[in-house]
């Protein structure tokens, strides 16, 4: 078993908005399972697939980017998820856009997102993949510039961002080295 969790905020007018990369990421994951965003369940949208007979489950947070943690507390306990079985995907302002970085644990930095994730779960050993959206050229509030839209001649960097996370979720839920991982990844 393993869950994978993109952060996000529901609405459809934060689509296209740099905080909904984990949504993205998340929704990449399933593309690649060829699973779907089928089911409501624990405040998120849930798709569900296998890698070699493992079930995961992949989940988007329908709670707002501020309350995630809510919706996977809740996961975690439906689906007795230990935290070496988690990852979350979401975005990150501290990191230069289109990079990633995958750590097995640390802290929330300046997100808040994974800040309620963190103290509605009690841990933070758990695998994250932070999507980099910072350009050193803007010069704005971070809370204005992740509810901004991505500018249209940078979807194809956050696309693939985006695609290169859930490649590397899928990894890990593959069970593949920590690691080799990073190492493949990162950067």
């Amino acid at each position: 078993m393993f869950l994978i969790v993109g952060l996000g905020n529901p609405e459809k007018k934060y689509e296209k908005t740099f905080h909904n990369l984990g949504f993205v990421a998340a929704g990449d994951c399933a593309e690649l399972l060829g699973a779907k965003f089928k089911k409501r369940e624990c405040e998120a949208s849930v798709a569900e697939g296998f890698v070699g007979g493992e079930k995961i489950v992949i989940a988007r947070p329908v709670t707002y980017m501020n309350a995630s943690g809510r919706a996977v507390k809740q996961l975690i306990a439906k689906y007795k998820v230990t935290p070496g079985e988690l990852v979350v995907l979401y975005d990150d302002f501290d990191l230069v856009k289109g990079h990633l970085r995958i750590r097995p644990s640390g802290s929330a930095g300046t997100h808040n997102g994974m800040r309620s994730v963190i103290a509605e779960i009690g841990f933070s050993d758990f695998a994250r993949i932070r999507i980099g959206i910072k350009d050193p050229d803007v010069e704005v509030s971070i809370l204005d510039y992740v509810l901004s839209e991505v500018k249209k001649e940078d979807y194809p960097l956050f696309s693939d961002a985006c695609k290169r996370a859930a490649e590397a979720a899928l990894a890990l839920a593959k069970g593949e080295n920590f690691d080799l991982v990073m190492n493949r990844f990162n950067g």
